[in-house]
């Protein structure tokens, strides 16, 4: 049963600590709601956010309005508490970046103005909630725990007492009085000597200061920082990134539409390294061309959807016996493993392309661009489950994205016969789906059988595989501003009879996308009213879900979404330079 102190809160409450290993959720109350340890796909220790146990909390006495902000370009958050005796804030981060096998979690307490009276708990129950802690502490009043696989040691409160919740103590501060907490967490034994709370602070606001650019060449220069800081804090060592750092936020109450996303889907990879490319910011660049590369080369043709961020496959689906966040409930793994994308071939190509006009493709990346060509001819007749991973079907968005790869692989490649063969395979697609799929209204359909709207269906004009004054270009996207727009929000297709909001949530990737594709069409203050609007729609520490209930002006879906972060990304560096350049 979750504990009653620290009940869930709307997603729009929540900011993330990430260290690219793996990440944590903490709310406006103080409490480490979520955080999944050693990796990203790996059981929790903290899950109260999916009705599981294990809280680690820094909360004020009495009554408080909770806020906070991010230190710009950093995913080192500071909680902030105006309570009736005055301000008091927390800075919380991961120490960046992570180690593979142990974390290290930074709380630093500051009596801002006035005096601050705070309760701590910290009890840790590792597998989702099953494995109580044992706490035992040193005699220079260090705690150590065990829980499950997990070892955990504390420092800074030498005076908790163990109680049901776990170990718990009140701490008054000073006004001005700075209070250091360090928690580290490893499935293997944590030796000597203990982290320092300044040596650890200073590594790690160093490191983010050192990866995140300025991205002076964006619009919205802060936001495209901390999308970047995003994306940099889900990026992992061996440079996968997973979609989202949690598992089971409902897209929609009650309808069953609950995923884990602690995985690297191989087409989100691809947006953020062509949003990185064209921000002209090489760190995500490299890292997503290396993940996605080594999974080409390893797998060819058979490339899966999406894989574990050690490259391994994605475990299968199976629910968790927890009663899950309000309104859905629990389940860990995906059966994504089971689908053939066909668009994921493409994004690999439009990231190599990306790569290639930065100068900066490997020999490996050559050999694994080779490889997707190959797998392109082989299987684009194949019905695959698309983007939005459907029922398998001849879906056009993934051809028209194979022929967007294939045209930016031709263009930049660096021999004549690659040049010929995809620019002749690119011909063969558009002919194939232009006889297939295109609307007698003059706009893409989404397969040869459906003749609706999609609005993933305007990207691959923006990725290139056709021109900007192509007619079904200009067709497609009058459909989807008369069809799927509502308010300046753009929802993917029509689900059925019902209105678009009753369905699902506004999907904010899509609203960016519209950006930029009115941007192409040199419709500027459309374009930026689209950028605004998608801009807005997230919570109040800038983090964006999946999709956005326009009604209740709620984020739905797991959090933080990467593949949103990199759309706002892609198209703040697009809309800071003319359509034409």
């Amino acid at each position: 049963m979750q504990p009653p102190d620290f009940p869930p809160h709307a997603l729009h409450d929540y900011a993330l600590l990430a260290d690219g290993e793996r990440g944590a959720l903490i709310g406006p109350d103080g409490a480490i709601a979520w955080l999944c340890a050693p990796s990203w796909h790996d059981d929790a220790v903290f899950a109260t956010l999916i009705g599981g146990r294990g809280v680690y909390a820094v909360t004020p006495y009495g009554r408080y309005v909770a806020g906070g902000h991010y230190e710009e370009g950093t995913l080192i958050w500071r909680s902030r508490w105006v309570t009736t005796d005055g301000v008091i804030e927390c800075r919380e981060a991961l120490a960046f970046p992570g180690e593979p096998n142990r974390l290290v979690l930074l709380r630093q307490l500051i009596a801002v103005d006035g005096p601050a009276r705070v309760r701590v708990v910290l009890g840790p129950h590792a597998e989702y909630g099953r494995a109580r802690a044992t706490p035992s502490r040193d005699e220079d009043g260090v705690w150590r725990l065990a829980s499950g696989h997990h070892r955990l040691r504390w420092q800074g409160a030498p005076k908790a007492a163990a109680r049901a919740e776990g170990l718990t103590v009140d701490l008054l501060l000073r006004p001005g009085e700075k209070h250091d907490l360090v928690l580290e967490c490893s499935t293997s034994p944590l030796h000597r000597p203990l982290p320092r709370a300044e040596q650890v602070w200073a590594t790690t606001e160093q490191a983010w200061h050192e990866v995140v650019p300025p991205l002076k060449n964006t619009i919205a220069t802060l936001d495209s920082r901390r999308a970047y800081a995003v994306l940099r804090g889900l990026t992992s060592h061996g440079g996968g990134m997973v979609a989202a750092a949690t598992t089971s936020l409902p897209e929609r109450a009650e309808t069953g539409r609950n995923y884990d996303y602690r995985y690297v889907w191989i087409r989100d990879q691809s947006y953020a390294g062509q949003a990185a490319a064209a921000a002209g910011a090489h760190d995500l660049l490299d890292a997503a061309v290396r993940f996605v590369s080594e999974r080409l080369l390893a797998d060819g043709p058979r490339l899966a959807p999406a894989y574990t961020v050690h490259g391994d496959t994605v475990p299968q689906q199976r629910e968790l016996d927890l009663p899950g966040y309000p309104g859905g409930f629990s389940r860990v793994g995906n059966h994504v493993s089971e689908q053939f994308q066909l668009d994921c071939f493409g994004e690999a190509l439009l990231l190599f392309a990306a790569a290639q006009r930065a100068d900066r493709l490997s020999a490996d990346a050559r050999k694994a661009a080779d490889l997707a060509v190959r797998a392109i001819a082989e299987r684009w007749r194949e019905p695959d489950a698309g983007i939005w991973e459907l029922k398998a079907r001849p879906w056009t968005h993934s051809r028209l994205t194979c022929v967007a790869g294939l045209r930016a692989l031709a263009d930049t490649a660096a021999h004549r016969a690659l040049t010929d063969t995809c620019t002749h395979l690119a011909d063969t697609l558009l002919a194939h789906t232009t006889a297939m799929c295109l609307h007698p209204g003059g706009h893409w359909q989404r397969a040869p059988d459906d003749p609706s709207a999609d609005a993933a269906l305007l990207l691959p004009a923006v990725r290139g595989a056709l021109s900007a004054d192509d007619p079904r270009t200009r067709a497609t996207l009058t459909a989807c501003r008369d069809q799927l727009a509502q308010d300046h929000f753009l929802y993917r297709f029509r689900h059925d009879a019902r209105p678009l909001e009753e369905a699902e949530g506004a999907f904010l990737m899509c609203g960016f996308v519209m950006a930029m594709a009115e941007h192409q069409q040199g419709r500027l203050v459309d374009a930026y009213r689209w950028f605004e609007r998608g801009r807005g729609a997230c919570g109040a520490s800038g983090l964006y879900a999946e999709e956005f209930d326009i009604a209740q002006r709620q984020l739905r879906g797991n959090l933080p979404q990467g593949f949103v972060h990199a759309l706002l990304l892609d198209s703040a560096a697009r809309l800071a330079h003319d359509p034409g350049s």
